[in-house]
């Protein structure tokens, strides 16, 4: 029984809702380039400066709107293309910075990130297959960038950070800039040459190797934090657990998104090798650990090395992640479990997430289901919820870009 995910009238639905979403982020391009943080009712917030990994995901988002035929996206995937060949990028020292200050100056604090650069590519790459001008050679930079200064072939990982020099790399590694990487690794795969596609492929499977080692030695509780050698570091950020992008313990929307990863990493490469068992090792253990623990339907944020949650709101992405994690598995699978659990979750969007008076979803939520900013304030950001809309529609191979450029919504092969 595949309950909604095959149903014409639930993808029917998908579509009215990513048609819902692209409209409330139509004013986040930005005339000098980039991507505004947008508030609440989808206003830009000149306060939060203009970020590169938010603007690389609008890109994106909105590279994938052009292609649905979506009036104004184009432009808005224009926009923040010209911010990534433009402002933010470092044209003295190379890559890209993080961000740019309210002021519009650039931080020359904060480095250089995996994190940022990843996203680019992702950008790059959707923004190529939607023909958008400038995308060759902002993939091309970007790529030449990452293999030089981030993708370490040695160990088949990536280098999280550096200063803005690129003159000395910081020890810490990640598993966040790991995942995002993975991902825009497969998307370039499908955006470039079929003789350049196959390298990008193996060093996307050398990195999801590495994981999926990790899901045995920790029970499906994936460490997020290293040393240079790729030593977990368990207690980082014990002191604030609630870090943006580095929070302490196991963050069970990462399991998520990982279980997805892979299935798409399975069936880009044809090889299955162990990569089916991790995948619904991981969406096992988030949903155990993660989901309605606490007294209240949702997941928490993060939980520790005993699965007891640690910090309890509830972010938006997460749910979208599980989204997608189910709609892959059952369409890897043809369980019907993962059918169920798509349904519970989007159940769960619709009660909760939903925001049907000011747009979007809401970002965060409060222990008790109630709209909150402890975390993230506003709603700056699509991607996830966008590609929820997307990805139970298409097949598990092509990436989502890809997938869309050739008419494949609503394909319902296995792979």
């Amino acid at each position: 029984m595949t309950g909604w995910i095959e149903r014409p009238a639930h993808h029917a639905w998908l579509d009215a809702e990513c048609r819902r979403l692209l409209t409330f982020g139509l004013d986040a391009g930005l005339v000098d380039g980039g991507a505004a943080y947008l508030d609440g009712r989808g206003t830009p917030d000149p306060s939060q400066g203009v970020a590169t990994w938010l603007t690389a995901r609008a890109a994106h988002v909105y590279s994938l709107g052009s292609l649905l035929g979506f009036p104004g996206a184009g432009l808005v995937a224009d926009d923040a293309i010209a911010g990534l060949r433009g402002r933010l990028r470092d044209a003295e020292r190379g890559g890209w910075f993080r961000a740019l200050l309210p002021d519009g100056s650039a931080d020359l604090t904060a480095g250089k990130a995996c994190y940022d650069h990843a996203f680019v590519m992702l950008a790059a790459s959707s923004a190529v297959l939607a023909e958008r001008a400038g995308a060759a050679t902002l993939l091309d930079e970007a790529t030449a960038v990452f293999l030089e200064r981030f993708w370490d072939d040695e160990v088949g990982l990536v280098v999280d950070a550096w200063d803005r020099d690129f003159a000395r790399p910081d020890d810490y590694r990640g598993l966040n800039s790991t995942m995002h990487s993975v991902e825009a690794m497969l998307a370039v795969a499908d955006a470039v040459p079929a003789d350049r596609a196959e390298a990008w492929r193996r060093r996307a499977e050398r990195a999801a190797r590495f994981v999926v080692g990790l899901v045995d030695a920790h029970d499906g509780r994936l460490p997020e934090h290293f040393g240079s050698d790729w030593t977990p570091h368990p207690d980082l950020n014990r002191d604030r657990p609630d870090d943006q992008f580095k929070p302490f313990g196991a963050t069970p929307g990462h399991g998520l998104e990982w279980s997805r990863l892979l299935l798409h990493l399975e069936a880009a490469i044809g090889v299955d090798d162990g990569l089916l068992a991790a995948a619904v090792a991981l969406f096992e253990r988030a949903v155990a650990d993660g989901w309605a623990v606490d007294g209240a339907d949702g997941f928490v944020y993060t939980t520790d090395w005993d699965g007891g949650p640690v910090v309890r709101h509830r972010m938006h992405w997460v749910v979208a992640e599980a989204i997608c994690a189910a709609a892959a598995l059952h369409r890897r699978t043809g369980d019907a479990s993962y059918a169920a659990w798509y349904r519970t979750f989007w159940d769960y969007a619709a009660r909760y997430l939903l925001d049907l008076a000011d747009g979007s979803w809401q970002h965060e939520l409060d222990p008790g289901n109630r709209p909150s900013a402890a975390v993230w304030s506003g709603k700056p950001d699509l991607y996830h919820a966008v590609q929820a809309t997307l990805l139970p529609r298409l097949p598990l191979a092509p990436t989502v870009t890809r997938g869309v450029a050739d008419g494949l919504l609503g394909a319902t092969a296995l792979r």
